[in-house]
């Protein structure tokens, strides 16, 4: 009876009866190999092994964050608002006292009435992904972990908002609160953080119509963009952070819905440039079909996204990423509303490049020839911003220029 109320009242059925019965099959799993493990192990509760293994993992938490040194560490910003929308402001504070980090969004933004609302425990959350991936990543996630991290957010602010406030497209502001969280603690614990990521907010495109004959279809994709450098490493291409997501593959998206993926590429210079290269974007273009499988036009798209404004920023002298872009025919296209489009449109989406970490200049030289070889990086922006002269035939470095350029671009800085 319950399956067939859920039916009744969603677009598309079967695939959400679909996810509920897997969701089902994985918790009988779960459990049977719980029970197997007691049996094997002799145990009858789980209470003693769970207690201690959450005892650990607090003191392995507490001994992290007792790594930097007390004190108050403040960040502020904006979210770039969507279409006409205000931008909205968040203002934090990160307070670090021994073994216990207290984040306070006093002075953010009051709610809004758009779906970019976040409840507080979704602003926890990722609050919370921040200060664990930067001081304890290896631990696994339980209590423990978890007692060590207060947060406080004024009730009714869009970072705890209050019913019945909108929260549909809350990814688009909870998804920030990561990065601004390590934003903050960047001079406190610079080792262990990453730039502003192109994938953040996941890039979320919803789309619904009609087949040809008749019959209504809805799907949902997500779309990553460039990660973030670090202080040891490039980023990662097409990432989606810091939502635990993938970027849909191009053959569910075919046999799901009447559409066509036209081309999907990386976007060659997208990643911001630095010691350490930020993760390149992505371009995916869509068409909706104009011959004998052409849907019952219009077919509607909602873009739930961010970064077409202000691009993912750099770290400690490394540049921006790339903004994000939404196209219909090659015309820049509203991500803040309702699009509609019928057959024979292109629909191009550019995600955002993550941004770098470090001076460019630092770039190992190796590194920029191996970028240009695999098409990440252009040539002329390997001369311009990394100093590094490519030979275009071969696709070495000419060695001497590029040491005299490193030197000259320093001594000019």
């Amino acid at each position: 009876a319950v399956l067939e109320m859920i039916r009744w009242n969603v677009r598309t059925p079967e695939e959400v009866t679909g996810d509920l019965r897997s969701q089902v099959a994985a918790n009988h799993v779960c459990a049977q190999k719980i029970v197997e493990m007691m049996t094997d192990e002799g145990l009858s509760t789980l209470d003693e092994l769970a207690d201690e293994i959450i005892m650990r993992t607090e003191k392995s938490m507490r001994g992290a964050i007792q790594s930097i040194p007390n004190g108050i560490y403040p960040f502020e910003g904006v979210i770039e608002g969507s279409g006409k929308r205000d931008d909205i402001r968040i203002k934090l504070t990160v307070n670090v006292e021994d073994s216990d980090i207290r984040v306070d969004f006093d002075g953010t933004a009051p709610q809004v009435d758009w779906g970019v609302n976040v409840v507080y425990n979704f602003t926890y959350a990722y609050v919370f992904m921040a200060i664990k991936s930067a001081f304890d990543p290896d631990l696994p996630i339980n209590e423990g972990a978890i007692r060590p991290v207060k947060m406080t957010a004024p009730e009714g602010s869009v970072v705890n908002c209050s019913f019945p406030a909108p929260v549909a497209a809350r990814m688009q502001v909870g998804h920030f609160m990561t990065e601004m969280v390590f934003r903050a603690l960047s001079e406190a614990t610079p080792d262990h953080i990453i730039a502003g990521s192109g994938g953040t907010p996941a890039q979320t495109n919803i789309f619904y119509g009609k087949r040809n004959n008749g019959k209504p279809w809805h799907t949902m994709i997500i779309r990553g963009g460039g990660l973030g450098a670090a202080k040891k490493q490039d980023g990662h291409h097409c990432a989606i952070f810091p939502a635990n997501g993938a970027n849909t593959p191009v053959e569910i998206l075919e046999s799901d819905t009447p559409l066509l993926v036209a081309s999907r590429e990386l976007l060659c210079d997208s990643g911001g440039a630095g010691a350490h290269r930020g993760g390149l974007g992505r371009r995916m273009q869509l068409k909706v079909p104009d011959d004998e499988t052409a849907p019952i036009p219009p077919v509607a798209i909602a873009v739930q996204a961010g970064r077409f404004q202000y691009p993912p920023e750099g770290f400690f002298g490394g540049h921006p990423g790339t903004r994000a872009g939404f196209l219909i025919n090659g015309s820049n296209g509203d991500p803040g509303g309702l699009t509609f489009t019928e057959p024979g449109d292109v629909i191009t989406f550019d995600s955002a490049g993550g941004g770098g970490f470090g001076n460019p200049l630092e770039r190992d030289i190796a590194a920029v020839e191996r970028d240009v070889k695999f098409e990440y990086v252009s040539i002329g922006k390997a001369e311009r911003v990394y100093g590094v002269v490519i030979d275009p035939v071969s696709g070495c470095a000419d060695t001497a220029a590029s040491h005299g350029l490193h030197l000259l671009e320093l001594n000019s800085h």
